[in-house]
C-alpha cells in the first residue's frame, strides 16, 4: 500500500482516483450518496484544491486507489456555507467556533469497502493531519467513523442530532 501526500495541483491531476474512491465509499450505508452528489464532490474538489494550505493523502493498493483524505486550514471569519452552519449552530455563537479558525479542517476521509478493517483510515488521518491542530465533523449516523476518531485520540466537542464535531490538539499550522 502506498500513501502519497498531494498538493492541490497534484490532487487535480489525480482527481479521477479520488472521485472513484468517493463513489465506492459513500454510495453505501450510512451515506447513500447519489451520482449527483458524486458529481458535486468532483466540482467541490476542483475548487477546494485551490484553497491556501490544501493537502490530500491518497492510498493506492494492488487493485488501485482505495482511500483518501483532504484538508485545509479553516479561514477567518469562520465560514457559514455547506456544513459550517450546523457546526456554528451546534457550538453556539459564543465564540467557540473561533477556536477552530486556523486549525486544519479535515473535509473528507474515505476508504473503499474492500480496504476497510486494515487500519487504513487511521493511517490516512495521521498522515493528513501530521500532528497539526485539527478538527472535523461527521454524522451521528456514522458510528464506525465516530469509533475511529475516538480510538485515534480525537475529542468530541459537539454531539448534536445533526452533527458530531471532533478536535485533535497539535502544533500550530505553519
Amino acid at each position: 500500500m502506498t500513501l502519497d501526500v498531494l498538493t492541490g495541483e497534484q490532487t487535480l491531476l489525480r482527481r479521477a482516483e479520488l472521485v472513484s474512491v468517493y463513489r465506492e465509499a459513500f454510495t453505501g450505508p450510512p451515506w447513500h450518496e447519489s451520482e449527483e452528489a458524486i458529481g458535486a464532490f468532483h466540482d467541490r474538489l476542483t475548487a477546494d484544491a485551490g484553497r491556501p494550505g490544501f493537502r490530500a493523502v491518497l492510498a493506492t493498493g494492488d487493485a488501485g486507489p482505495c482511500g483518501f483524505g483532504t484538508a485545509w486550514p479553516t479561514t477567518s471569519p469562520f465560514p457559514t456555507e455547506r456544513g459550517y452552519g450546523k457546526v456554528l449552530a451546534a457550538l453556539g455563537r459564543d465564540g467557540t467556533a473561533h477556536h477552530l479558525v486556523g486549525a486544519l479542517e479535515v473535509d473528507e476521509l474515505a476508504v473503499a469497502p474492500h480496504a476497510r478493517g486494515q487500519g487504513l483510515a487511521g493511517r490516512l488521518l495521521e498522515l493528513l493531519c501530521d500532528q497539526r491542530r485539527s478538527w472535523l465533523l461527521t454524522s451521528p449516523k456514522a458510528p464506525d467513523a465516530i469509533r475511529l476518531y475516538e480510538r485515534s485520540g480525537w475529542r468530541r466537542v459537539v454531539d448534536d442530532p445533526e452533527v458530531v464535531v471532533f478536535v485533535k490538539p497539535g502544533r500550530a499550522i505553519p
